[in-house]
């Protein structure tokens, strides 16, 4: 026995399953712990690992209701980031953008964390898993909620730069600079980098620029006159100048013959097919006469009718049945029961939901947030 097919006939454990998957977990930017994601990766495998971790997101979701303590956000916080060691992948059935969401609209209208930067950094996260963050930064613009921190305007320069918004960017980052958010070194540092890559852009610009001053022309555009002109007098001349000197005035001339001539009376000879073609054009009502064609009798034929019977009133129409799309009827309506709240909403949710409603929220990240809390 060789010695691959004994290893895989001892079963044992190597310890590198990120070796195996490591294009498929999601980097962090405080790093993973390598036993840890060892073990989440074993659950591609192992249906009973996996079932352990579903069990364990139960149960920290559970304990985020039964937390008694004076920090409610800390077990959002636990939970969050033990969501992510266990689920590598990040994706749609790991639950964390539906726990990224329920979390911040948990404590958007609280004073106490509008300047934590704790909570900052989950909205700045949660923006990462959406489609488009813009409308998460003008949210936060519009509820000051994290602009003390000058991370709140890295990440908003950032995506806006990403955008191709230079200026918008630029103006938040000099915003965040007055209005001294800390640590306004970090902001400061921030900002010069972002100078240096428009100055970097606005170079690769001018270059680009000067390489197209010379006049490219695409098939079929016309140029004007003068323009015409000087194009075909460089032509003529950079011709003239291939050829050779003696070339020049030794080129035969292709000389142009008259068929229809007639040679002996020198007078054009045209078919006689063609002698009242053109001589008079007619009135108007010659010109138009594929117009005037005489209509042939067809009304004469009759279409076989079915009789029906006449009734008096109105008939009854058939009943039409009215489609109703799953995706939209299915989709979580806002309540306002204060008996139940969002984490017992994901509690509720199986894989499939999870999925669903996590596609949802990429797409529109404040679509469960009321309406009076949105920008406007």
């Amino acid at each position: 026995m060789d010695p691959e097919a004994e290893f895989l006939a001892s079963k044992r454990q190597t310890g590198n399953e990120w070796e195996l998957f490591k294009e498929n977990v999601r980097p962090l930017k405080r790093g993973r712990n390598v036993d840890l994601l060892n073990h989440a990766l074993k659950a591609h495998t192992n249906d009973q690992i996996k079932k352990s971790l579903l069990e364990n997101r139960r149960r920290l979701i559970e304990a985020i209701d039964e937390y008694k303590g004076e920090d409610p956000l800390q077990p959002w916080l636990d939970c969050i980031k033990w969501v992510q060691e266990a689920f590598p992948p990040a994706g749609d059935f790991s639950g964390l953008v539906l726990i990224y969401e329920q979390c911040v609209r948990t404590f958007w209208h609280s004073d106490r964390y509008k300047d934590d930067l704790r909570y900052l950094k989950v909205w700045l996260e949660y923006a990462e898993h959406c489609s488009d963050a813009e409308v998460i930064y003008s949210f936060l613009d519009a509820n000051d909620i994290g602009k003390t921190h000058s991370a709140y305007y890295v990440a908003y320069a950032l995506h806006m730069e990403s955008k191709s918004k230079m200026k918008a960017a630029n103006d938040i980052l000099n915003l965040g600079i007055a209005s001294n958010a800390q640590p306004i070194e970090k902001l400061r540092d921030a900002y010069k980098k972002f100078l240096a890559r428009s100055m970097r852009r606005t170079k690769a610009g001018e270059e680009d620029l000067k390489e197209e001053d010379l006049p490219v022309r695409s098939f079929g555009t016309v140029l004007s006159r003068g323009e015409n002109q000087r194009q075909a007098s460089k032509t003529f001349d950079l011709g003239r100048n291939k050829l050779k000197p003696d070339q020049v005035h030794r080129t035969p001339f292709s000389i142009y013959k008259d068929t229809n001539m007639d040679v002996m009376g020198g007078h054009h000879s045209k078919p006689k097919t063609d002698l009242n073609s053109w001589q008079t054009l007619g009135g108007r009502a010659e010109r138009n006469k594929e117009n005037n064609a005489n209509p042939a009798k067809w009304t004469s034929y009759k279409i076989p009718q079915r009789p029906l019977p006449r009734t008096i009133g109105a008939v009854a129409s058939a009943h039409i049945e009215v489609f109703v799309d799953e995706e939209c009827a299915e989709q979580p309506k806002m309540h306002d029961c204060k008996d139940k709240t969002s984490s017992l909403q994901l509690r509720e949710l199986d894989g499939r939901n999870i999925k669903k409603e996590t596609e949802l929220l990429r797409e529109n990240p404040l679509r469960n947030f009321p309406s009076n809390s949105l920008p406007r």
